[in-house]
């Protein structure tokens, strides 16, 4: 039996020319691709169970202690009308993470999406039928899919909000990566139903996963879900992190044409800027993008120093205020991390490079020149 959605879905016009046979070659059996794909992305959140999941993963949520800026801008977003929270994406956590942040300032939960890698065995179970992620296909070229994807996600917007990630995927090197406008597009189709996207930042003074994912991007290949699980439980040993979630001010969509390319292309890069500056910038950041092969901590907070002075005017949103404070909070985490080691007589030295410049990367877009901004990274 359909439902509401899945009927709203086939009545559209562009979800309709493919199923009389007007949009070109789709392949055989259109219409059985059409409702294998809506099949496929629908979803059920059960929120008073999704809430109930913070207590068996209280191991390591209590790892991580939740700040949130700006949430006002959410609450008037909320009360006005339907919200697309766009964010940057750095470890698995943030699905927890961001969406707790929401539920504990009393804001309606939001629908998230998901890469589809997440939806096998128990975990994808969880994910159809309590959290309401819906499972999105990255990376693929069929029409049918992208058409049906696109209304799907467009009428759901009449329905609930909607929480997704610019870059698709996790940063594996540590940079923002260069946005996606697959999910932006289908936003700009809801119009009618008049969405405001509230571009929202996540950092962390230190990710959980960050020995995998920064010697993932060295190998430029990802590990299988199951796996990276077992070991994030292995770095979750003596992790201590805070996580900050800044929220913008909400950007109207009516001014962007939801047929123009060129407009998906600016909204993506706006949003993407937005983020850049809402992003907090920490001191493991800091340390690691001023540190050598070895310095003395004098050296490190003059060059800590210096980069606060550039960064201040930009209107960056620092954690800290000076070198000092910053060398002295980003020491701890790191060395705690294995990632520097402080010597006799207090001079450091790198222990993990590959790690250390993932954390400067994690700031690079800043420093990087405005006509570099929107380069494609890792």
């Amino acid at each position: 039996m359909r439902d509401d959605l899945t009927r709203a879905v086939l009545a559209r016009e562009d979800v309709a020319r493919y199923l009389r046979g007007e949009a070109g070659r789709g392949g055989d059996d259109v219409e059985g691709r059409i409702r294998s794909y809506l099949d496929e992305l629908r979803t059920t959140q059960r929120y008073s169970f999704y809430r109930a999941l913070k207590h068996p993963l209280y191991p390591i949520l209590r790892k991580i202690a939740r700040h949130a800026e700006h949430v006002d801008l959410v609450t008037r977003a909320t009360a006005a009308g339907r919200v697309v929270y766009v964010s940057n994406h750095k470890s698995h956590t943030d699905y927890l993470v961001e969406l707790l942040v929401l539920d504990e300032n009393g804001v309606r939960p939001p629908v998230i999406a998901a890469g589809i890698n997440l939806f096998g065995g128990p975990l994808g179970l969880l994910h159809k039928h309590v959290t309401g992620a819906i499972p999105i296909r990255r990376n693929t070229k069929d029409p049918v899919y992208l058409t049906t994807l696109r209304a799907y996600i467009a009428e759901m917007l009449r329905r609930r909000d909607l929480f997704f990630y610019l870059e698709g995927g996790r940063s594996y090197s540590g940079e923002l990566k260069a946005p996606k406008t697959g999910l932006l597009h289908a936003a700009l189709l809801a119009q009618d139903a008049s969405p405001v996207v509230i571009p929202t930042a996540v950092a962390y003074d230190l990710v959980l996963e960050d020995h995998m994912l920064s010697r993932q991007a060295l190998k430029r290949s990802s590990r299988p879900f199951a796996r990276e699980v077992a070991e994030m439980v292995r770095y979750a040993v003596g992790y201590q992190s805070r996580a900050f979630v800044t929220f913008g001010e909400p950007i109207q969509l009516r001014q962007y044409d939801p047929n123009s390319r060129r407009d998906a292309l600016a909204l993506a890069h706006d949003i993407r800027t937005r983020i850049g500056l809402l992003y907090k910038v920490l001191p493991t950041a800091l340390l690691a993008t001023a540190m050598r092969p070895w310095a003395t901590r004098h050296e490190l907070e003059e060059r800590v120093e210096a980069l606060i002075a550039t960064l201040r005017p930009m209107g960056a949103n620092l954690g800290v205020e000076t070198g000092r404070e910053a060398v002295e909070q980003g020491t701890e985490a790191l060395v705690g991390r294995h990632v520097l080691v402080v010597e006799r007589g207090g001079r450091y030295r790198v222990r993990d490079r590959v790690v250390l410049r993932y954390y400067a990367r994690t700031i690079q877009h800043l420093f990087a020149a405005p006509t570099d901004r929107h380069s494609r990274t890792h």
